[in-house]
């Protein structure tokens, strides 16, 4: 054998072995294959101008589209917590007031245990007076000024009105 045909055999050998000179695919579209470039950082990686057959404004709109869906997945989530935050900090509120509530109640009923307080609540709101107390109702008397009785009649409701009318009679 010469040298020649070895090198051509070899050469065979090299592109069976590497898929390079393998049958093509027959749907008559081109496989290509990402090209590689040099870098000073990382070097050999691959030139991303024709990855993936598409070009880098789809790559950009699919990365848009990737993005927008994210957010959407994460949104109603999100939005979610935090209405379920603020209602708990409502409730929280509402917890402490009503906490508060019970503890000034809690205080009344411990004064009205006892049966002075409760005899002083008495006397000053229903007006209850011990045995041989005389009780005074003071009177204060009617205002001179009539302007002052007009303002006063007209603030009145009108059902207040008639029922003075009627049972006084109309002023003449």
């Amino acid at each position: 054998m010469s040298h020649a045909e070895s090198e051509r055999t070899r050469a065979r050998g090299d592109r069976a072995r590497t898929g390079r000179g393998a049958a093509r695919p027959t749907s008559g579209k081109r496989v290509r294959e990402p090209r590689l470039t040099r870098s000073r950082s990382r070097g050999v990686v691959a030139a991303t101008t024709g990855l993936l057959g598409l070009s880098s404004t789809r790559r950009a709109a699919i990365l848009a589209i990737v993005v927008c869906a994210l957010t959407l997945t994460v949104a109603m989530p999100l939005r979610n917590y935090v209405a379920q935050r603020q209602a708990l900090t409502e409730v929280s509120d509402q917890q402490r007031a009503l906490a508060a509530e019970v503890d000034q109640l809690t205080e009344r009923r411990a004064r009205l245990s006892d049966p002075e307080e409760v005899a002083a609540e008495a006397r000053s709101r229903l007006g209850y007076v011990k045995p041989g107390e005389i009780p005074y109702v003071v009177q204060l008397p009617e205002t001179a000024d009539p302007a002052a009785a007009e303002a006063a009649q007209a603030n009145t409701p009108w059902y207040r009105q008639l029922w003075s009318d009627v049972t006084q009679g109309s002023p003449q």
